[in-house]
């Protein structure tokens, strides 16, 4: 039996990245998505406003930041998917205090709608939180460190959602995706960054080379979303999703330019280079938990993933400005 079919659920952030793929798998598996988009005058959907929505998404424009309309778009939906969030670490830097309103105080606005109609919230946390990895691979009781704002920011969503569940018994889920790519993807990420430059010419600006990532594929990424959704056994937990592999930016640089047919030619910009004590310099993902309980495998492998993302970005490379520095 589809789980899905017939269920109203909620996805803030859907016309971002990754919930708009959420938000499509969603409405294909036949549940009746509500997509919650941040408004604008121009009435944007973000990803959705390239193309048509299947019809089974209905759009909410809003503000997280508003528990208004957090409350309006959290009625009679049983299932909410909590991702609109800041998420450019380097901007993180410029304006710390909006990446506490935004992904602190948003998500404490999704929780306290959800206490009122007792809907299962999963709460979309990040890799970040853990920092440089003091122990690898990084299993879910890795202490927590706030190494850039938006980490710490992530860290504050997380524990507000730990403490609405052991306070209120909010059924709530923290699923916590490692480096996810894929197409859709802005370039202020590591590999749109690459493809872009590459799609342009063999030299690529980067900033340190060294640190490792567990890059994981968009659907996989989903899968988890839904698995978190779904499952009895996902209730008070935190999930990694990550592929328990782990690739310098350097080497990854060299894959992606193989995969192109181009020998790259790499230079190091300041600009791009994290402050010493904010770097990460290594995650790797102990998914163990998350492929015992749940049932979760990354089915899709960072090579496997890179081709169908290549081709996307090389057909829609007139979206993005190649070679800016996108915080």
């Amino acid at each position: 039996m589809n789980p899905w079919r017939g269920k109203r659920v909620l996805v803030t952030g859907a016309g971002g990245f990754i919930g708009s793929h959420l938000a499509e798998r969603l409405a294909a598996e036949g549940a009746r998505v509500r997509a919650f988009v941040r408004y604008s005058s121009t009435g944007s959907r973000g990803w959705f406003s390239q193309s048509d929505a299947p019809e089974n998404i209905e759009f909410h424009h809003g503000d997280v930041g508003d528990p208004d309309s957090v409350r309006v778009a959290c009625q009679d939906v049983e299932v909410i998917f909590h991702l609109a969030a800041l998420i450019g670490i380097p901007y993180s830097y410029e304006a710390p205090r909006n990446y506490v309103r935004v992904n602190v105080e948003g998500t404490l606005n999704v929780l306290q709608a959800a206490r009122e109609t007792g809907a299962r919230v999963v709460c979309t946390s990040t890799s970040e939180v853990y920092g440089s990895a003091l122990r690898a691979p990084i299993d879910e009781d890795h202490p927590l460190q706030g190494q850039s704002p938006y980490s710490a920011s992530k860290i504050g969503a997380d524990k507000i959602a730990e403490s609405y569940n052991l306070s209120f018994g909010l059924p709530t889920v923290i699923c916590r995706p490692f480096n996810t790519f894929g197409p859709r993807q802005s370039t202020r990420a590591i590999i749109p960054t690459i493809i872009t430059q590459l799609l342009r010419g063999p030299e690529v600006r980067l900033g340190a080379l060294t640190p490792t990532r567990d890059l994981n594929y968009v659907a996989n990424t989903v899968e988890g979303f839904l698995a978190c959704g779904e499952s009895p056994k996902a209730l008070g937990g935190v999930f990694n999703f990550g592929s328990n592999a782990e690739i310098s930016i350097g080497d990854l640089v060299q894959l992606i330019a193989r995969l192109m047919g181009i020998e790259p030619k790499i230079i190091t910009e300041h600009q791009r280079v994290r402050p010493e004590k904010s770097e990460v310099i290594r995650l790797i993902a102990d998914n163990t938990r998350a492929r015992e309980l749940l049932g979760w495998n990354p089915g899709v492998s960072l090579e496997e993933g890179l081709k169908p993302t290549i081709a996307w970005f090389e057909q829609n490379i007139a979206r993005f400005r190649v070679g800016e520095y996108a915080v």
